[in-house]
């Protein structure tokens, strides 16, 4: 391709909003263009490296026999209805009607489509398993998109989902993707964690993330020495409540300002691990009250597990609407208008002698006994996990890494079959529902993830089984020999392969935009070579630049690429 007639436009500065290193230098190399809150467009640059992401992705998934197929954006709501989720899930769930009057959504992901789909054409053991996949656009309504790519509202993705006669048979592929999975990530040069996850919005038993670590991405992760890594939403968290304090009698003191904790600890002289943290909560018209230790923060995910439906934290207005004390809200006597649930954290049962609001402005309760005084309705683990907590496996204190999620699997079960009727009779003639599970990999978000680890300070530096071309060929000057042994070169090498800059701009500019755009071998063709019947090789990664002899130019850089990237 040549650099001339490429539609390509690069910039000096990066977006003033862009923090991730993959945002700046996608946006500055011009590989894709923003268009609106988690909407971008990419430029032919940008797509043929997702496309090469792509053959990576699709080459593997075929290499143990799944299928692939394209199923729907626009779904009709009926089969969401039938899961539950149209209702469960919040408004990042896209909900329209159509001008005949039915409801559809834009789908955030394909299993209810899958799942119909097999139920349709499946009947019997003898079909399964299978595993099916696609590469389909999805659109997620973010409440705040960021990080360029890394967390788009509409972005592309390949999932996967696997039906199973038997929980043990869908073990054994869940097994099987994951290490396919790391294959994909390995010849992608993405060096990332598996991380046990939580199923969220997809339901099912047991999930685990695959994640790259980086400092600024948005997922926190806990790890230990000894081989254990989760995401901080499933960590389990054994700490209790602090010390052994005899039953007292409940009190209520005045604390006349004291909204939080901070300053609640600061009005009595107490620690933080003596009080009670209450947040509050909508499941529907429900209100839910999660309860943890003062010095603890309450994990979503978790307390969505504990009480099997999706909440959303309240607002000041819509607590005191609830008829809630804000700042001052507790569980002993607490009576609302409208159904309540009391969500208590697990390292809080037993305790004794905390410091709990009194439901009344400027006052709380002294002497909170959790048995005593707190008709919970759940006993959970609902703490969020920090680092310093202990290893469950061996007992050392965690580390904290941040990451930014490029995979899923999840162990469905029969979530999602019973709902929709995916049965299969079986050996001895009975019918059951199919265990499932599914297998998610974000390609776009993967496209700025190769970019968070692989560039520096000048530029992207592609790794080659991504790199939209495997040779940046530069032609230096605009000398009569330079430019015909160039375009020698680029017509013996082949556009395919080749990134060729035919500019008529100075050889800083063609470097410094060799730079940025990052393919993995840079060719220069220059006088100074020349003279010595010879061009100049440099890989973008590092190295020393080198001569070649102009003559075996072509079949030596065919073979350098080749060797590098098995896929040009």
């Amino acid at each position: 391709m040549r650099l001339s007639e490429l539609l390509l436009r690069t910039r000096k500065e990066a977006p003033a909003d862009a923090e991730l290193a993959s945002h700046k230098l996608l946006v500055r190399a011009g590989y894709v263009q923003r268009f609106g809150a988690g909407i971008y467009a990419l430029t032919p640059l940008g797509l043929r490296a997702l496309r090469r992401i792509e053959a990576v992705v699709r080459e593997e998934m075929e290499a143990i026999g799944a299928q692939e197929l394209l199923l729907p954006l626009v779904q009709p709501a009926d089969a969401w209805q039938q899961s539950g989720r149209y209702d469960a899930i919040d408004e990042s769930l896209l909900r329209f009607t159509d001008r005949a009057g039915h409801r559809h959504v834009l789908a955030m992901t394909h299993e209810e489509t899958a799942t119909a789909l097999i139920a349709d054409i499946v009947h019997s053991y003898r079909q399964l398993p299978l595993l099916v996949f696609q590469i389909q656009l999805k659109f997620r309504d973010e409440l705040r998109p960021r990080g360029g790519l890394i967390r788009l509202r509409e972005f592309l993705m390949k999932d996967a989902y696997s039906f199973h006669a038997s929980e043990e048979d869908m073990a054994r592929c869940y097994a099987e993707v994951a290490a396919v999975y790391r294959r994909i990530f390995r010849r992608l040069e993405l060096p990332v964690l598996e991380v046990a996850a939580d199923t969220g919005i997809m339901g099912g038993a047991q999930s685990h993330e695959f994640t790259l670590p980086c400092a600024q991405g948005e997922d926190r992760l806990l790890v230990c020495g000894c081989g254990y890594a989760a995401n901080s939403e499933v960590a389990p968290v054994s700490a209790k409540h602090g010390g052994q304090v005899a039953r007292e009698d409940l009190r209520v003191v005045e604390t006349p300002g004291a909204h939080t904790i901070a300053a609640l600890c600061a009005a009595l002289g107490v620690p933080a691990d003596r009080t009670l943290k209450a947040v509050f909560c909508a499941a529907g018209d429900e209100t839910v009250m999660a309860l943890v230790r003062g010095d603890r923060e309450v994990c979503l995910p978790k307390l969505q597990t504990a009480i099997g439906t999706a909440v959303r934290p309240l607002s000041s207005a819509e607590s005191r609407a609830r008829g809630l004390v804000v700042g001052f809200a507790g569980p002993v006597g607490l009576r609302l208008p409208g159904p309540l649930r009391i969500v208590l954290d697990a390292g809080l049962m037993g305790a004794e002698g905390l410091v709990a609001g009194a439901n009344q402005e400027d006052c709380h309760f002294m002497g909170v006994s959790a048995e005593r005084d707190i008709a919970a309705d759940v006993r959970a683990d609902i703490a969020l996990a920090r680092a310093g907590d202990p290893c469950p496996v061996c007992g050392v204190a965690l580390s904290e890494e941040r990451g930014i999620e490029v995979g899923n699997i999840f162990k469905l079960g029969t979530f999602y079959s019973r709902s929709l009727g995916a049965l299969a009779t079986g050996a001895d003639g009975r019918a059951a529902p199919l265990e499932m599970a599914s297998y998610g990999i974000g390609i776009t978000r993967l496209l700025a993830a190769i970019v968070e680890a692989h560039h520096d300070d000048r530029g992207i530096a592609w790794p080659p089984s991504a790199a939209p071309y495997a040779i940046h060929l530069v032609a230096a000057g605009d000398a009569r020999e330079v430019c015909d042994a160039a375009e020698r070169l680029y017509s013996d090498l082949g556009e395919r392969r080749v990134l060729y800059d035919d500019r008529a701009v100075s050889a800083g500019v063609k470097f410094q935009d060799a730079d940025l755009l990052g393919m993995p071998l840079r060719v220069t063709v220059g006088l100074k070579s020349l003279a010595q019947s010879a061009v100049e090789i440099r890989w973008r990664a590092g190295g020393e630049a080198e001569l070649v002899d102009l003559s075996a130019a072509a079949d030596i850089l065919q073979r350098l690429g080749d060797g590098k990237s098995g896929l040009y």
